[in-house]
């Protein structure tokens, strides 16, 4: 037998390998850290100091992604005829200065409810475009086998900063320190900015001698984008079932450090840390996530952290104060490591199996769906808090997004092992689909 037949096989190098990558994920990694405790801040200081209820905290949960449905289409694709990378770092500038506004008002004690709407909303334009663009850009940093390990870790510190950073933000409300918070946040987004700009791997313009610019042919592109992602049974049917669950979650989140300050009383400090806490279920699915498909299937997978996860947002009403706050850190944590591993798996399959040239429309076409249910819910939950009470209203709005799984039933996934990953039958020939039966599919998360 020779060298060449014993020898065993060299172990693909990992993400962390390719210097562009890690100044991505560093950069990503930052920036979560200010955004995840601003996420916990910002309802803190509307409900403590601006004297915010539930309908205005639904209001201001909406806001933030009212974009989607306003300019969600169109982006995705504009950014299929623009480079990546530049459109990610002018939005992440934007987002600095948005940041700063908000601390100079908060240390001049101006800070008004107002401003925070105003802000949210501009935020969450900067975050359509970013979205559309970072999505579509990791496969130009990474080899399509190692997308789903660079997922992963994209995944994994997204979920470390809502660990980490929650508890900060709560500490700095409760102090009332709001300006340091928003300052901290604007300049993570800047050293994202300048982490992206050193970013060496060069991107071609996509489709560049391809598109005739004119109103006509951006609807055109969109119309295919919508096309491709409508007539796919595999995605229509995951989005489908997503975006139920998201209006029935953005209501819940929306609700909940209300429900958690003003129903439960617990105060701010305390909400930043049974928040953080309860990120490490996040954390725990993204590390879990990529085993996990590897050993049930991605397809079963997917089922799998749909059904699982929903039924333990039921304990979340129960939360009471004192050892009753257990309940809502159990809840949330097995919620969250559903909701990251299932993420994890969809996005990755989404990335492979769309084709590249399409795939900031169809990422836009999925997130104008997913997130457009985000205001609505978030409008939702608002109601039916202010109608009902925030434990009622939150009874019903994780009740029903458990029941969202049984959607994933109606499509190809119930009877499957692995979602389809893209081969190429030969040299120069069509890229076909295959099932995939011991493999996860590579992939890429959006923000």
């Amino acid at each position: 037998m020779s060298a060449a037949t014993t020898a065993r096989p060299e172990k693909a190098p990992g993400p962390l390998r390719h210097r562009d990558f890690r100044l991505l994920w560093a950069g990503e990694s930052v920036s979560q850290c200010g955004s995840a405790a601003t996420r916990v801040l910002l309802p803190l200081i509307a409900v403590n100091a601006l004297g915010a209820g539930a309908f205005t905290m639904g209001l201001l949960n909406a806001v933030a992604w009212l974009p989607w449905l306003l300019i969600g289409l169109p982006v995705g694709a504009w950014t299929d005829r623009m480079r990546r990378r530049p459109v990610m770092i002018v939005c992440n500038t934007v987002s600095a200065a948005l940041m700063f506004s908000l601390a100079a008002a908060a240390w001049l004690d101006a800070l008004t409810t107002n401003q925070l709407l105003v802000v949210s909303l501009l935020l969450g334009t900067a975050d359509v475009f970013f979205r559309a663009a970072y999505s579509a850009y990791l496969p130009t940093l990474l080899p399509a086998e190692q997308l789903a390990d660079g997922n992963a870790r994209l995944q994994t510190s997204e979920s470390a900063a809502d660990v980490v950073a929650p508890g900060v933000g709560g500490a700095l409300a409760q102090a009332g320190s709001a300006a340091v918070g928003f300052l901290a946040d604007g300049l993570s987004f800047l050293v994202s900015a300048v982490l992206l700009a050193r970013i060496r791997t060069p991107e071609i313009r996509p489709g560049a001698g391809e598109r005739v610019p004119g109103q006509k042919a951006l609807a055109r592109e969109i119309r295919d984008g919508v096309a491709f992602l409508t007539r796919d049974p595999f995605l229509r049917t995951i989005l489908v079932c997503d975006a139920a669950m998201n209006l029935f979650l953005a209501g819940a989140q929306s609700l909940a450090i209300v429900f958690l300050s003003r129903t439960v009383g617990a105060d701010g400090t305390l909400i930043g840390v049974l928040i953080a806490l309860a990120g490490l279920g996040g954390v725990l699915g993204a590390v879990l996530s990529p085993r996990l498909a590897r050993r049930v299937g991605t397809a079963r997978a997917v089922l799998l952290c749909a059904f699982g996860a929903g039924p333990f947002g039921l304990l979340i009403p129960l939360t009471g104060n004192g050892a009753g706050l257990l309940v809502f850190l159990v809840g949330e944590f097995f919620l969250m490591a559903g909701i990251v591993a299932g993420n994890v798996v969809i996005v990755s399959f989404r990335q492979a199996y769309c084709p590249p040239e399409m795939l900031g429309r169809v990422s836009s076409g999925i997130r104008f769906v997913m997130y457009g249910t985000v205001p609505v819910g978030s409008l939702l939950g608002g109601t039916l808090g202010a109608a009902v009470g925030n434990r009622d209203a939150l009874w019903i709005l994780y009740a029903g997004n458990a029941l969202c799984a049984l959607l994933l039933l109606k499509g190809p996934l119930r009877s499957l092992r692995d979602l389809p990953v893209p081969v190429a039958d030969a040299p120069g020939q069509a890229m076909g689909m295959i099932q995939a039966p011991h493999t996860a599919p590579p992939g890429d998360l959006g923000r």
